[in-house]
């Protein structure tokens, strides 16, 4: 067992047994180079985000953190909840010059990937091909991200309240 430190100074513990991990990307290439958002949960607690654009001339962010054991078996609950590890993305559309999705999960023994093109709404989503793993894909995301902004925030926030 591998015992580690969060922000708050709980040492937490992970079995070298229990196999999680998740990354999401979603970027493209255009006018302003390169301009991607990606994050990652670890077994071991580390929440790494970046968010790179050059749109104004931006600079990257980049952001590690850790979290506890509650924050990755709530990811973990809500991966499970959405059933995306039934779902398969040979029907869903292929990355194009618009962009590219990959999500990568490694839970209870599985291991999956999907890569599909960036989905601008629900419009897109319903008419694909696949309308229904598509809509499981486009919400866990949806849910994952707000979940990544929302400790991102939390624990870079500048002036506390």
């Amino acid at each position: 067992t591998k015992l580690r430190r969060n922000l708050w100074g709980c040492a937490h513990g992970m079995s070298d047994e229990e196999e999680f991990y998740v990354r999401y990307y979603v970027g493209h290439k255009g006018k302003f180079g390169h301009e991607f958002l990606e994050f990652e949960f670890r077994p071991d607690g580390l929440l790494r985000y970046a968010n790179n654009s050059r749109y104004k001339k931006a600079m990257m962010i980049r952001k590690e953190v850790n979290v506890g054991t509650a924050v990755l078996d709530e990811v973990k609950r809500i991966i499970e909840l959405s059933e995306i590890t039934k779902e398969n993305d040979n029907k869903w559309p292929a990355p194009d010059s618009v962009g590219r999705q990959e999500l990568e999960v490694v839970i209870k023994n599985q291991h999956i990937s999907f890569v599909t093109s960036k989905i601008g709404s629900l419009v897109d989503v319903e008419d694909s091909k696949d309308p229904e793993g598509l809509k499981l894909f486009y919400f866990l995301i949806q849910d994952l991200r707000c979940m990544v902004f929302s400790l991102v925030g939390m624990h870079f926030k500048i002036k506390p309240i």
